[in-house]
């Protein structure tokens, strides 16, 4: 897929937010051993981190998924979820993921 790319103006910058988002991300992997919590490793473009998949019982392997603070929220197809992320990562809000 290739993206097209062009210059964005936000009404907010780093230091002055004005509201949260989702950010799509890949399961690499999921843990059903606690039938109580469905966990999966989410890789938001190089960023892994543990989200629950409970409002998402459909969703496998593979798939891509909007998450916001620690749930996968819905399912979206490859397409979005790659030039979400590479929007992102050229307005440089992707390392914000590690924190």
């Amino acid at each position: 897929m290739e993206i097209q790319k062009k210059n964005y103006k936000l009404a907010t910058s780093k230091s002055n937010p004005i509201m949260c988002r989702a950010v799509p991300g890949k399961i690499i992997s999921i843990d059903e051993s606690n039938p109580d919590i469905r966990m999966a490793k989410i890789n938001f473009g190089g960023v892994v981190k543990d989200i629950s998949m409970m409002w998402l019982p459909e969703c496998v392997v593979g798939d891509y998924v909007m998450a916001h603070v620690g749930f996968a929220l819905s399912k979206i197809d490859e397409d979005d979820a790659l030039l979400t992320l590479q929007l992102l990562d050229d307005m440089g809000e992707l390392p914000d993921l590690n924190s």
